[in-house]
């Protein structure tokens, strides 16, 4: 290999990783808000409490990143709720509490 070739291929290896680590940075708490919004626009209650679990898995992984805790522990309260009345059968319950947790993670994110 030349020296062109091989400063071009650790250039991209480079920016690869850098590219990873910026998207790894906010993805826990990304992927609670996508997951709870999920929740929040599902038609059955276990597909909701499936969803709202997940989004807790994150939500509780993105503490420690530099966010709004006091927002991402009231979310976690509402996916809990979510994740309970889900299972219960109680649709519309779950979709709002599963709306409520996206506001306060969107909150987090400021």
């Amino acid at each position: 290999m030349n020296r062109k070739t091989i400063i071009s291929f650790a250039s991209i290896l480079i920016l690869s990783l850098l590219s990873f680590y910026s998207i790894a940075g906010q993805s826990h708490l990304q992927q609670a808000i996508k997951h709870s919004e999920a929740a929040a626009s599902s038609a059955d209650g276990k597909t909701i409490a499936k969803q709202a679990q997940e989004a807790k898995i994150h939500a509780e992984a993105a503490k420690n990143d530099k966010i709004d805790a006091k927002h991402v522990d009231e979310g976690i309260k509402f996916l809990e709720d979510a994740v309970k009345k889900g299972n219960d059968g109680n649709i519309d319950a779950a979709r709002e509490a599963a709306t409520d947790a996206v506001d306060h993670l969107k909150q987090a994110e400021k």
